[in-house]
Parts: structure tokens; sequence; C-alpha cells
């Protein structure tokens, strides 16, 4: 029998209905090494179902370059500076124009805005990233965000009023946990990667999506967010909060990026795999079985360039991505990269690969080579996390990011994952989701401030009840 991806899509809304009925509006704005994007998502309150209002999507490579006197405080994986006040209108124009493409005010009609980065090659430590979520601040103040729509409100008061009989401020406060996790934070406070709040949003955001099919993604699980840098987590099952006990970093969509440039079709240095991808068909039944023996020898080229391992003790990079594996011992967290020689030494070998593909079979060969070897990174990143122990008998898994869910690469990942024997009915614990980081903004928001559905819970395990009460109770002692 096929297996069968469970792919999350959202239901329309109209903006009658945004207008009139209980919908909690959040704006999700990230900046990545790749795009710039801007996310609209609206949940009912009533059902706990998020919709994606629209989005704007940008690249970054095409932010306007420092001027005079400004401090260039970070790089894109591709090297493009970036400065704080370069961020900040970036920000603010991308926000702007996806609120007036929704037909919304941004001080009356949004609820919330969160922002976050993937950019964290361009960095020296896991802290300089605050400096860049500064700038994103910046950004949407100048384009007219309330404050008190980023940060958790002090009382009921703080809330719309048409949303806070849905509030539980008055019974929880917001401790940092998001959809039932804790964050893996060391004594010292210093995050384990770089990019640990895009893993958590990514996390959260594959926990809602997940609700729109008969996948039940609550702990323990694992999920994978293939942007340009890797990112995402693995969750135990405790109660009432479950740990963070893996986290994934280094390298995802900067992988097929890096194949393509051999196309001679994008830019040598800032050509990406959207460029050139994102309308090209699949390539049919047909060709995929007449050049397997080709397609199959190139993947294993590639594969074979391509380092996941559980993250060295001395490394304070990995895959480009800062981090602190002292840290990541500390408090018990097992780190999985994955990176491509060391912190992409060998990307340039990718390149050659891409150019030798395009050369003597064309684009759409290419893209089934994409398709399988990104399949097996997937497979390769979970059987790191089965062999470290951290695959339980019920958990789950969740995958977002363009490197990871377009093309063939859902069926191609359940049939490793299927390989891998980690689960009879492999295709049943197993989501692929769109826009995760974005719908995860959205469960942050809500999180912050306190906005439960306990008939819809995100939080506690697989089958079980909302944690409310557990939470109550804890948050008492």
């Amino acid at each position: 029998m096929a297996l069968k991806p469970r792919i999350a899509e959202s239901p329309e809304v109209r903006l009658i209905d945004l207008k009139a009925k209980p919908f909690f509006i959040v704006a999700s704005v990230e900046v990545g090494n790749t795009t710039t994007k801007c996310i609209l998502t609206a949940t009912n309150m009533d059902t706990g179902t998020t919709h994606i209002i629209n989005k704007v999507v940008k690249m970054t490579r095409d932010v306007r370059g420092p001027k005079p006197g400004e401090v260039v405080f970070g790089r894109t994986l591709t090297g493009v500076e970036l400065t704080r006040e370069a961020i900040s209108e970036l920000v603010r124009n991308t926000l702007v124009e996806s609120v007036e493409k929704a037909s919304l005010d941004i001080k009356t009609d949004l609820h919330f805005v969160v922002r976050s980065t993937g950019v964290v090659a361009g960095f020296d430590s896991p802290e300089e990233v605050g400096e860049f979520i500064r700038a994103l601040a910046d950004g949407c103040l100048i384009a007219g965000v309330p404050p008190k729509n980023m940060t958790p409100p002090m009382s009921l008061s703080n809330i719309p009023q048409k949303l806070r009989k849905y509030s539980k401020l008055e019974k929880v406060i917001f401790d940092g946990a998001v959809a039932g996790v804790l964050p893996p934070i060391g004594s010292t406070g210093v995050e384990i990667v770089a990019n640990e709040m895009e893993g958590e949003l990514a996390m959260a955001g594959i926990k809602e999506a997940a609700k729109l099919t008969d996948v039940d993604f609550r702990n323990p699980c694992i999920s994978i967010d293939f942007g340009t840098t890797l990112d995402g987590r693995i969750t135990s099952p405790d109660l009432p909060y479950a740990k963070t006990v893996g986290n994934f970093c280094g390298y995802a969509g900067a992988i097929p990026d890096a194949i393509v440039r051999g196309s001679k079709l994008v830019d040598s240095t800032q050509g990406t795999a959207l460029d050139v991808l994102t309308d090209q068909k699949s390539p049919s039944f047909l060709t995929l079985k007449m050049k397997k023996k080709v397609i199959q020898e190139y993947v294993k080229k590639v594969s074979e360039l391509i380092i996941i391992e559980k993250v060295p003790r001395h490394r304070t990079r990995y895959g480009s991505v800062p981090v602190s594996s002292e840290g990541a011992d500390e408090v018990g967290v097992v780190l999985i990269g994955c990176d491509v020689g060391e912190n992409g030494s060998d990307m340039g070998k990718l390149t050659l690969i891409g150019m030798d593909i395009c050369k003597k079979h064309g684009l759409q060969l290419m893209t089934a080579v994409i398709d399988e070897v990104m399949a097996d990174v997937v497979c390769r990143l979970v059987k790191v996390a089965k062999d470290e122990g951290l695959i339980f008998e019920d958990s789950t898994i969740g995958i977002t990011g363009r490197a990871g869910i377009t093309g063939n690469k859902p069926g191609l990942i359940l049939k490793c994952l299927d390989e891998l024997g980690i689960a009879p009915k492999i295709d049943e614990r197993v989501v692929f989701v769109d826009d995760g980081l974005a719908r995860g903004a959205s469960v942050m928001a809500r999180c912050m401030n306190s906005l439960g559905t306990p008939q819809h819970p995100l939080g506690g395990l697989h089958g079980g009840k909302c944690i409310l009460g557990q939470r109550v109770k804890l948050q008492n002692k």
C-alpha cells in the first residue's frame, strides 16, 4: 500500500469574518538568509483554527546597502551586509505592504507581532542575534505597531475586549513554554544554538498545522525546519511541559542553493533554488525510472559531501551556525548538525556537481537529484536522533521549510523513514507543513497572551487532555 503524505493546508478566511468573529490576528515578521517575509495569520478562538490571511515575500539579498556612518553587524549566508537601519526599513516596508494588502489597519486590527531571524551565519555568537531582533523591533515600531503588541500583557485589561473571555491570564502567566515545550537554556542563560527561536516557532507552528490533519503532533515529537539554515527540536514525553532533548542546526536549503548555482541560470553567489525551481515541474515517473541509475550516482556524490552527526563538543560553529556545545551538554541536549565540509568549506564542490548535472542532463534531472538528496538528509538526521535514544515509542515527525516539503520530497521522505523502521504506518506519524514558522508566531503570541483553546490543546501528550490544570498547579507552587 502506497504511503500517503499528510500535508497541512489552511482554509481561506473572509475579511468580513476577521472583523466580526473572535479572530486573533498576528503578523510574523522574519528576516531569513534567503527571504524576508511578513505572513498574517488569524486564529478563530472558538475553533482554534489558524488561517493564513496573506503573505508578502521579498528576497533578503535586495536589502539596501550600508549608508555612510552605519555599522555592519552581520551578514547573510551569502555575504550580504546588514545594518540595523537597513533591516528596520526592510521590515517596515514588508509589514506595511502585507497589512495594506489585507485591507487591515496596523494599529486597530493587528493584535500582535512576532519577529524572528534565520540570519545567523554572519554572527560570532548566539548572543549577537539579540541585536538583530532589536533591529526587527525598530522596523515594526516605525511601521506603526504599538509597543504593547510586541510584549506579553501585564493584565487582562491590556488584551482587546473581544478576546478577553478567551484569555486564561488570571489563571496562568506566560512562563517561557510555547505549545507545551520548555526551551533548552543553560544556567548561564546562553542559547544552545543561535537560531533557537526559529526552531521554537517552527515546532509550535507544526503543532498547530497538524490539527488540520489526522496526525496528533503533540509531545513527544520531532520538528525539522528546512529553510536556508536548519533548525528544529526533539521533545520528551514529560508533563506538564516537555523538555527539549535535541536540537538541529547547520545547513538545509543552502544545499540545493549551492547545487543550483552550477546551472548558470542564477547568480553564482546570490542565486537560490527558489529562483529556478519554484515553477519547475518534477520529472515524470517514466523519466525517473529511465534515469534512476544516473540520479542515484549524483545523489551519492552529493551525499558524500554532506556530514550529519552529533555536533562534536569542541565546535563553536556548525554549518555556519553559532552553537554552544558545552551548554548543550550541561542541560542534556543533543545537538545534531548538518554541514558540508567544515562550515560550508565544500559548498563549491556541490556547485561543480550541479554544473555537471545541468550540462549533461538538464534542470529537470537536477530537481530529481535535489529531492533525493534532501530526503536522504531528513533520514540521516532522524537516524542520528534514533541512535542517540531520542525517539520514543510514539514520537511523531513534522517537517516544514522549502527544502523539505517541495517537489517529490514528501513521498521520498516517507519512503526512507519507513525503511528506517522507526514506527509502523509511518505516514500516520509524519506531517508536512507550509509556513511553519509563521504559524508558530501565531501560537507564541497566543501563549504570551494566555489565549488558550483547551478544547483543541497543543501542549500535553498524544491523545492526552489539556495541561491547563497542571500548569495552574505548577505556577501556584
